[in-house]
């Protein structure tokens, strides 16, 4: 059993209301379990939402608004849906602010990737989950 980040799994959950499906992850979901998380909306972000990026250590959205508790809410709901279950591994989305793994966009929304975790992924790393992107299955 692994967490999974929804808009992979084809839920309609990303900032602009869409969702991102990896044909790998919903592949991988035919043969075990995974638990689809939002980061974003469990921490009480809407959807469609503004978009956001990691600046240093906050969250902002497009417009300048700084939106990083709820992105720590939302991972900490996460972890506790890892604790609960007992889940050790995690597939995120790349590159998000809350998933990413490894990159991240760098906070000038220009579409730069830098080297980087998201909000989420540093938490459930933090607590000895392992945390991959669905680059790397």
């Amino acid at each position: 059993m692994k967490l999974c980040s929804a808009c992979l799994l084809g839920i309609n959950c990303r900032y602009d209301g869409r969702s991102k499906p990896s044909k790998k992850v919903l592949e991988l979901a035919r043969k075990e379990v995974l638990i689809p998380v939002c980061p974003e909306q469990l921490g009480g972000l809407p959807t469609p939402r503004e978009q956001s990026e990691l600046r240093g250590e906050s969250v902002v959205t497009r417009s300048g608004k700084d939106i990083t508790e709820n992105l720590v809410r939302g991972a900490k709901q996460v972890l506790k849906i890892a604790k609960l279950f007992d889940v050790k591994e995690a597939i995120l989305k790349q590159r998000s602010p809350s998933c990413g793994c490894g990159q991240i966009y760098d906070g000038t929304f220009t579409g730069t990737v830098i080297r980087g975790d998201g909000v989420t992924t540093a938490l459930l790393k933090k607590h000895g989950i392992k945390v991959v992107s669905e680059e790397d299955l």
